[in-house]
């Protein structure tokens, strides 16, 4: 990239994906020079390495808007370039003259399962949900070197969250496509995911109870109701939580029969139980909840043993040299402006402020329209009920801290000619190590898989189910 007008600041973000992507637009668009330091060889983050490998259009999508972006005319990207290891922090902040420094890079950090002595047990019988999840995103490629997985029959689950039914889902099409192949059935887990387990089998003239698979058992500290699969409009009457936890309630009932997981609320992980070096399952007890309280409930412990236990009980920043930390997270003093530390100059934007989930009821347009958000993440909602954007509430989350910096950025002194082409060569050398030659597009087509048969099955089933609805849509019209 040749700089054309002298930009009177220049802007480091660290991560790409949507929160520092819309950061990057923003900046750019009111003439502010950027550049988006990225850990991956694509900007993708969680779109690419947390959303299970199913959501094929949502992650086309979400990857066309944030490629629209990195091409804005000035922003500059930096690939395969992880703050912390290839980056000293505090020399970023300090030493390379950027006008602020912006800290994007989401929340990738497993919070710890929280049993005295379970980080001993990590790949002993103890796996987290986010290399879980990137293993079965990616576990398929050539290229591919990174942890290796399992996806036994009754594993066990820790969590409650969107991501840990994920998990759920995950263990469940593993295991199904794997009992139905053996079959002679042949089917892959973008059929399986959206018909549903019942259902494919139902095509072939099985039943699930034939197959033999127990299921894996998903453990939640509260109650069903309490799950977060919807939220409550802001300042909710008696009425309005009851509803909520009532569609909660049939949100997590559909998936059970749609997918088959087990599920056992109120209960909560107290003990470790070990056998020859490796965890083999939890000891675990009930629970009474009241209000947020949930505490175990004395003499009502009991073991659940399991060929695999998986943590996903959220994410947090990952920790990096020279960042400081207030508890799980870096030491943010503000959420709509989120400034770091005493430092005048250095921000965060996105989850990577309070670890917080992609969907916000009240940064979308209704609480309906968050509900069929979540009901088509999971699977769950009507045939023809349109996608929601999974991502929206984050990006105007983003969209909001983003334009706050802005705002402070623009009233900072000024760069020199010089100080830019300094900051522009240190950039350029950056590049160079890596490979990246400053064309986006091309170092994005380098770093695409090609598609697989199963996949673009999946993909034309799309195509033709929307032409479908098109042209009932089309008829009704003409009849009207």
């Amino acid at each position: 990239m040749t700089m054309t007008h002298r930009p009177y600041h220049f802007v480091a973000i660290v991560g790409g994906a949507i929160a520092g992507s819309v950061a990057a637009e923003i900046l750019a668009d009111n003439g502010i020079h950027v550049v988006v330091i990225e850990q991956n060889k694509k900007p993708y983050g969680k779109i690419e390495d947390g959303l299970p490998r199913w959501h094929l259009e949502q992650r086309k999508q979400e990857y066309s808007r944030i490629d629209a972006r990195l091409r804005k005319p000035g922003v500059f990207l930096l690939p395969c370039t992880r703050l912390g290891r290839d980056l000293d922090f505090q020399d970023l902040c300090h030493n390379w003259g950027f006008s602020a420094v912006i800290l994007a890079n989401g929340a990738w950090r497993d919070r710890e399962l929280g049993i005295p002595g379970a980080e001993e047990f990590v790949d002993k019988g103890l796996v987290y949900q986010n290399p879980f999840i990137y293993w079965y995103n990616h576990k398929n490629e050539e290229d591919y070197t990174g942890p290796h997985y399992q996806a036994p029959d009754e594993a066990l689950v820790v969590g409650g969250g969107l991501a840990s039914i994920d998990v759920a889902k995950i263990l469940q099409l593993e295991n199904y496509e794997r009992v139905l192949r053996a079959r002679g059935v042949q089917t892959n887990v973008y059929e399986l995911e959206k018909k549903g387990v019942p259902a494919v089998c139902k095509m072939h003239g099985i039943t699930p109870e034939d197959l033999g698979i127990k299921g894996c058992l998903l453990i939640y500290r509260r109650r069903g109701q309490d799950m977060p699969l919807a939220q409550p409009p802001e300042n909710a009457t008696p009425d309005q939580i009851a509803k909520t936890e009532a569609i909660r309630q049939k949100m997590l009932r559909l998936a059970q029969e749609k997918y088959l997981f087990r599920v056992q609320d109120r209960r909560v992980a107290t003990g470790l139980l070990v056998e020859d070096g490796r965890l083999v399952g939890l000891k675990v007890a009930e629970t009474k909840v009241e209000g947020r309280k949930a505490e175990p409930v004395a003499g009502s412990e009991y073991q659940l043993r399991a060929p695999m236990v998986i943590s996903s009980i959220g994410s947090v920043p990952e920790k990096i040299p020279g960042v400081a930390m207030r508890g799980e997270y870096y030491d943010f003093n503000h959420e709509t402006l989120p400034q770091y530390g005493e430092s005048d100059h250095v921000f965060g934007v996105g989850n990577v402020v309070t670890g917080q989930g992609n969907i916000r009821s009240s940064l979308l347009h209704s609480q309906e329209v968050a509900t069929k958000l979540i009901e088509n993440y999971i699977g769950v909602a009507d045939e023809g009920t349109t996608p929601a954007r999974f991502y929206a509430g984050a990006e105007a989350r983003g969209t909001a801290q983003a334009q706050a910096v802005r705002d402070r950025v623009q009233v900072m002194r000024g760069l020199s000619y010089h100080e830019v082409a300094a900051i522009e060569q240190r950039i350029r050398a950056f590049q160079e190590r890596v490979g990246y030659t400053g064309d986006y597009d091309s170092w994005i087509a380098s770093g695409t898989a090609s598609i697989t048969a199963d996949q673009m099955d999946f993909l034309t089933d799309i195509a033709l189910e929307a032409t479908r609805q098109s042209s009932a849509a089309f008829y009704c019209t003409a009849c009207r």
